[in-house]
């Protein structure tokens, strides 16, 4: 039947590999434990935001403390950035759990550093080695889901991801402030964490095994060839556009409320609270509409741009929420989309590698997004001009992705030629 799932990919994905195939509480511990790992990177960006100004005062005297401090917080993101394809190679060649398992012992090491660390240079290289675990992990956890998972359970759980990744920033900017008050070295108690969830990924998650699917590329021969860097330079270079979009609102929502005139820090933490909100129902949607996430692309991409459009408009702050909330809809389908597309086009054997490129290429437009968004004010003149021009990127964008669909399906849908006797 048209649009229906195929029987093989329902039966891989219900059969796979004899590890994959489980149910009730060994199941939902794994998923757990995935999510679990890949709030992790998260926890290393947004935890210790709060005690920056604390860190501050603490290491004044020491030299260059204005342009170092800021970069505890930034340099994990950057290495991840840089680091994620060699992990990804890692990946293939060591095993995802092994990788996973080390490093995630490695992320309480480091990252519970600061807490006997009082060199601030030292403290910015442990941070630089928080970054190196956490491209471990990050690659690891969703390498896993590629592998335990096909079909809709695959695009159902990134989904999660998304949709878990996103709270989460929410949930630890709260404990940050909240551990903050009892001095700036206290939130890196935090870091400990990890230390519960490596012996329970050693017990809990089995080492995947290839298998081929209905939605994937084919498992097998043909397979043992050398990279396709190809394959997968469209999709990366969509997803550095689409990070860009993604970080455009929690980034500079506040810049924009001070624009028109919102100074309260109450008022602004609860704006960026509901687009945050936005964010994760719109991963929950995706999780839900359970379609191919290609033909959806164009679609999502229509509404971040038509968000923009509304927060360029916005002469008042309601307006501005509704224009941010439309827009973080559209940000939290977005994410899971570039990846499942990307991971329907990887096999077994470079899923580790294609997964690292992804997450190169999506924590480089995280950081590349103020960067951007700076030159394009500084062009325009307004920040607010910044987000529409991003806008007009983003609906383009979603016209020539809409247009390339439509060839393609008519192209597809030729009648072949008769054969002659």
């Amino acid at each position: 039947m048209p649009g229906s799932v195929p029987p093989s990919a329902t039966a891989v994905d219900d059969a796979a590999s004899s590890p994959v195939a489980v149910s009730g509480p060994a199941h939902l511990l794994r998923v757990t434990l995935l999510m679990a790992g890949s709030c992790l990177p998260i926890l290393g960006a947004v935890l210790i935001a709060p005690v920056l100004p604390k860190m501050q005062d603490h290491f004044e005297s020491s030299p260059g403390a204005k342009a170092l401090v800021p970069l505890a917080l930034t340099v994990p993101a950057l290495a991840l950035a840089v680091l994620a394809p060699f992990a990804g190679v890692i990946v293939d060649r060591l095993g995802r759990k092994r990788l996973l398992i080390v490093t995630t012992l490695l992320y309480a090491v480091f990252g519970t550093a600061p807490l006997y660390l009082n060199s601030l240079g030292a403290i910015i290289a442990s941070r630089a080695l928080v970054g190196v675990a956490e491209a471990a992990i990050m690659t690891c956890c969703t390498t896993l889901i590629g592998d335990y998972y096909s079909g809709p359970r695959r695009v159902k759980y990134l989904a999660l991801q998304t949709m878990c990744a996103s709270a989460s920033a929410t949930v630890f900017f709260v404990v940050g402030g909240a551990a903050g008050s009892a001095g700036w070295r206290v939130p890196f108690w935090a870091y400990a964490v990890s230390l519960l969830l490596a012996p329970l990924m050693a017990t809990a998650l089995p080492n995947p095994t290839a298998r081929a699917t209905a939605d994937e590329v084919p498992v097998g021969a043909e397979t043992r060839r050398p990279f396709l860097w190809r394959r997968m330079a469209g999709i990366c270079a969509l997803t550095v556009f689409g990070a860009i979009v993604f970080y455009t609102v929690p980034v500079e929502m506040s810049y924009l409320l001070d624009d028109l005139g919102v100074e309260n820090s109450g008022v602004i933490g609860l704006a960026t609270a509901v687009s945050s909100a936005a964010t994760v129902g719109g991963a929950v949607t995706f999780a839900r509409l359970r379609r191919s996430p290609a033909p959806m692309l164009p679609a999502v991409l229509a509404l971040c741009a038509a968000g923009f459009g509304v927060m360029f408009l916005a002469g008042n702050a309601p307006l501005l929420v509704v224009g941010a909330v439309i827009n973080c809809v559209g940000t939290g389908m977005l994410l899971p989309a570039l990846l499942t597309s990307a991971m329907s086009r990887l096999a077994f054997e470079d899923r580790g590698r294609g997964t690292g490129l992804w997450m190169a290429a999506f924590f480089g437009g995280e950081f590349l997004c103020p960067l951007v968004l700076l030159a394009v004010e500084s062009a325009v003149g307004s920040l607010a001009g910044a987000v529409a021009v991003l806008g007009l990127a983003a609906a383009l964008l979603a016209a020539g992705l809409f247009a390339v669909r439509r060839h393609v399906g008519a192209v597809d849908s030729r009648p072949l030629p008769e054969r002659t006797a």
